[in-house]
């Protein structure tokens, strides 16, 4: 049995996707436990992560743990999870641990997650995306409005990942043979860096709209990310891609290399998600 917590998440969900497809059985965790767009064969589970007590009962029977990082219970269900005879964990991670700048509230707290796991006796592998494609539906609300993106760090370029490739990845982790991903940090990327005005111009290509993209200033968007986030996370993406101690560009060959096969191109993402957008 693999236990995959936050299942209904945007990893999450392909995680339960991919180890079902496998063939594995799969314990699909989310705070509601419920089974509503889960595949068949999904056992649905409800546990929320900051209280370890709610996930100690899914714990039965599992043998590997895919672990979303930032929970303020983490050690304690991964003492739980050793306790109750899981063998491995595999824990979704950031690019930016392995800069190591502990003064950045995003990566400290990745990197908290990584020791938290590597301290739990368990066998690890850690998965180390970059920003994920999904970013792209925080467009919806814009687009309903018109046919304008403007967004945030024009000029940045980033090998974007589409989630469904992190899910291949982690179920092939999980259900590896044993040792085969253990003590490994895999650094996963898209096939392309890409600006944000080229996936605008990929997204409007595939859901038959000419979009137009407008950067943000640095002013502008300190503003929006004040309003949707706390202090400390706002200056993490400001030294990420303003003082550039972030790089997201370099293409990786990791999703190939464990999955066989190339990852997904920004425009496959966009058509395959052209109905979020009204395409």
């Amino acid at each position: 049995m693999i236990l995959v917590t936050g299942a209904t998440g945007n990893v999450g969900a392909q995680v339960v996707r991919a180890v079902t497809a496998a063939g594995a059985p799969v314990r699909a965790l989310s705070r509601s436990g419920t089974a509503d767009g889960l595949p068949p064969g999904a056992e649905a589970a409800a546990g929320d992560l900051e209280r370890p007590e709610t996930v100690r009962p899914a714990l039965t029977g599992v043998t590997a743990l895919f672990l979303l990082p930032g929970y303020t219970g983490q050690r304690q269900i991964l003492a739980d999870a050793r306790a109750a005879g899981v063998e491995r964990a595999v824990l979704l991670s950031s690019s930016s641990v392995p800069g190591g700048e502990e003064s950045n509230a995003v990566t400290r707290y990745m990197m908290e997650a990584e020791a938290a796991v590597r301290d739990s006796g368990l066998a690890w592998t850690f998965l180390r995306p970059c920003a994920f494609m999904s970013n792209a539906l925080e467009w919806t609300d814009q687009l309903r409005k018109g046919d304008v993106v403007r967004a945030a760090f024009p000029d940045v370029r980033a090998a974007v990942l589409d989630p469904y490739d992190i899910g291949e990845v982690a179920a092939r982790v999980l259900l590896a043979e044993s040792g085969r991903y253990d003590g490994e940090a895999l650094a996963l990327s898209g096939p392309e860096a890409l600006t944000v005005g080229e996936r605008v111009r990929m997204l409007g290509e595939a859901i038959g709209r000419s979009l137009r993209f407008e950067g943000l200033t640095d002013e502008e968007a300190w503003a929006d990310f004040s309003a949707r986030m706390p202090e400390a996370y706002v200056k993490a993406f400001f030294r990420f891609y303003v003082d550039g101690t972030l790089d997201e560009s370099p293409v990786r060959d990791t999703v190939e290399k464990v999955t066989g096969r190339g990852p997904r191109t920004f425009s496959e993402w966009a058509v395959a998600h052209a109905a979020a957008f009204g395409g």
